[in-house]
Parts: C-alpha cells; sequence; structure tokens
C-alpha cells in the first residue's frame, strides 16, 4: 500500500522510552535525511512549531520534549536523575526506538550539551550540525551567565540561579535583543512559564542547573570533535542574545572548516521571529 506524506502536516506523539511517557513532534517522509530538534530552557519541542512545516518538504523532522520539559513525563527529583548525561541517554532511546540512525542535529541552548553528547558518542552518524544559541566554548558565557551560575556553582548559592524560575525572567529571555519586542507573541512564554510552576518543576531545574557545570569541562572534548571529524556546521545565532554572546558563534570557525556563521537581528529564542530565514539557511547548507 503507498502511503501519502502531507509535508506540512506535523505530527503529535506520545510513547513509552523507559517506562516514561515521551512527546516528540515529527513530520516529512521517513525517507528524507532526518534532521533533529533539541530544544533550550525553559521551552521544548514547542519553540521548533514554526521551523518544523518549513523544514518538512526536505527532511524528516523528529522534536523531542525532554523529560521534565514539555509534554514528556515530569518525575520528581527522587524518581529520576535531572542530568545532561541521563537527557541524553533518553533522547537516545527515544531515537532508536523510532529507527534515527544518521542525522542532522540542530540545538539551542539546552540542546548543546545533549546533541554534542550524542554527536561525539557516533560522530560516524552526523549528517551536520545547526547551532543557535547553544554554547561550546568560554567566549560564549556572558557575565550574566556566569553572575548566575558562578555562585551556585563554587558557594551553593542559589539566589540568582532561581531568578530563572520566575515570570519575568521567562518572558525576558524572549524579547531581549529580539528586533520586535512588542511584536512577539505571548503563547511562548506564558506555556513555558505554566509548565515551569508545575509542582516540583523548581528541584528539576534547579538539579540541571547544578549539573551544568559539568558542561563546561566538555567544552574542549567538543572542540576537539570538531576539529577531527569537521562536520558540516551552520551557526544561527541571534546577536542579541543576552545569555551566550557573539564571540561564542564567531569561535565556531576556529575549529572547522567547512562552517557558516550568520547572526540574526534577534535574540536568544530567534526562530520567534526567523524561523523563515533560519529554515532557508539549513536548505542552503544541507
Amino acid at each position: 500500500m503507498n502511503t501519502t506524506f502531507t509535508t506540512t502536516r506535523v505530527e503529535h506523539h506520545q510513547i513509552d522510552i523507559d517506562g516514561l511517557r515521551t512527546f516528540y513532534r515529527a513530520a516529512g517522509n521517513p525517507a528524507n535525511p532526518v534532521i533533529v530538534l533539541l530544544h533550550g530552557f525553559p521551552s521544548s519541542s514547542h519553540m521548533f512549531r514554526d521551523l518544523i512545516p518549513l523544514l518538512a518538504d526536505r527532511f524528516r523532522v523528529i522534536a523531542p520534549d525532554y523529560i521534565g520539559f514539555g509534554h514528556s513525563a515530569a518525575p520528581t527529583v527522587n524518581e529520576f536523575e535531572y542530568s545532561f548525561d541521563k537527557l541524553t541517554a533518553h533522547v537516545r532511546a527515544l531515537l532508536d526506538h523510532i529507527g534515527v540512525t544518521d542525522a542532522i542535529y540542530y540545538m539551542q541552548d539546552y540542546g548543546g550539551p545533549i546533541g554534542l553528547r550524542l554527536a561525539t558518542a557516533k560522530p560516524a552518524l552526523v549528517r551536520g550540525l545547526v547551532i543557535q544559541s547553544a554554547n561550546a566554548y568560554m567566549e560564549g558565557l556572558t557575565p550574566a551567565v556566569a553572575g548566575v551560575f558562578m555562585p551556585l556553582w563554587e558557594k551553593g548559592d542559589d539566589t540568582g540561579a532561581r531568578q530563572m524560575l520566575l515570570a519575568e525572567t521567562t518572558k525576558m529571555q524572549y524579547t531581549a535583543g529580539a528586533r520586535q519586542p512588542d511584536a512577539l507573541s505571548p503563547d511562548a512564554w506564558t506555556l513555558d512559564q505554566a509548565l515551569l510552576d508545575r509542582p516540583g518543576s523548581a528541584e528539576r531545574q534547579m538539579a540541571l542547573f547544578k549539573d551544568y557545570r559539568h558542561n563546561v569541562p566538555l567544552f574542549e572534548v567538543w572542540q576537539a570533535y570538531f576539529r577531527s571529524h569537521q562536520p558540516k556546521t551552520l551557526v544561527a545565532w541571534g546577536r542579541g542574545d543576552p545569555f551566550f554572546g557573539v564571540p561564542g558563534a564567531e569561535a565556531f570557525r576556529r575549529d572547522l572548516k567547512d562552517v557558516r556563521v550568520e547572526l540574526l537581528d534577534s535574540g536568544h529564542f530567534a526562530l520567534e521571529e526567523d524561523a523563515a530565514r533560519v529554515a532557508e539557511l539549513i536548505k542552503q547548507t544541507f
């Protein structure tokens, strides 16, 4: 029986992975090259809602929600280890379950340490990388980030980190650096905040904030991967991002030969304004 795929139709799936409800969005013909979209904090696959249909004519698009995020299960910190190693293992298990082998990895924010763990574990299966405000260089860590997380990592002072869970901070992550902040739909940050306000969410997110310090020593590992394997890479980065600065985007040129760096006139969540441009760049690059 022949199956016709409507490329602009986005599928929504919930499946059991290791006993946990795992949600992902998908679109496009399964015969096409796969692009895996890995979201950041405090968002979910919802951040890719405009990008997915724009890519579905060329790619099989897969966009999961990590455990503790979006529509996936959110067990307590006593029931699940909230670490980047564990989130990566769960994403890998999902991809294995649905038959994804080689893929392009699109990484934003938290998607960086997850996607680069996936890439370095099986470099032969990486078709390319798309980097959007996902840091792999010390140059990209702005004073704003250091001011929030260094006290947490060095002294256990979580005062600044807990500010990241507030509604005004969530909105700021979308509006800061945006070229038309007043034109942005509030749906994204309203949904993010509703999920952040769930029981147990603060403990889940604080565990990940604390664990993020283990990503910093891996920067050198990831840079060595870039130099040795030279994956084709597109860096599409909001120049107004208050957390991960432009030097972090430019730094990819140091280790990658086949890299395109595009600075967008937007902020941390650049897809809110530039999904069409990013889709165009991806199709030009891969």
